[in-house]
């Protein structure tokens, strides 16, 4: 198991993924939407891993949606980077972390994804089979 750490620019969110795979082996998708590229995100998952995001006080973590307003960007109040994306389905939060919000890794090239092209349950279908499930979200 690999456990990458990471967070927002000001360091007042924080990020550990925990994975089975290894580093390299873990491509980066790079979402051409424009909320993705204006932000430069890069998402990596894994649905057998873990994935915790942590706040230092608890009017750091900001919460943004766009699109089919079903995924939940999390976002610095004070530095405003996505640290990680999530959505909730049957009770479970599900999430994939930004990559280039993790300390240097070494993971594999970035990838483009096009997810603004699928319909809203093709999304859902698409997240449930790659992002982390269970993630650990601050308390609000």
């Amino acid at each position: 198991m690999s456990t990458l750490r990471g967070s927002c620019h000001c360091g007042r969110l924080g990020i550990e993924f925990t994975t089975a795979c290894e580093p390299a082996s873990l491509h980066p998708r790079a979402c051409d939407c424009t909320f993705c590229r204006k932000h430069g995100a890069a998402w990596i998952s894994d649905p057998a891993g873990t994935l915790s995001v942590t706040a230092s006080a608890s009017d750091a973590l900001h919460e943004y949606r766009q699109g089919s307003q079903r995924a939940r960007f999390l976002l610095c109040a004070e530095c405003g980077v996505a640290v990680a994306v999530v959505f909730d389905h049957a009770g479970r939060a599900y999430g994939a972390v930004n990559a280039t919000c993790l300390d240097a890794v070494g993971l594999g090239d970035a990838i483009t994804a096009s997810p603004q092209a699928l319909d809203a349950d093709a999304k859902v279908a698409r997240w449930l089979s790659l992002w982390v499930p269970d993630v650990a979200l601050p308390s609000p």
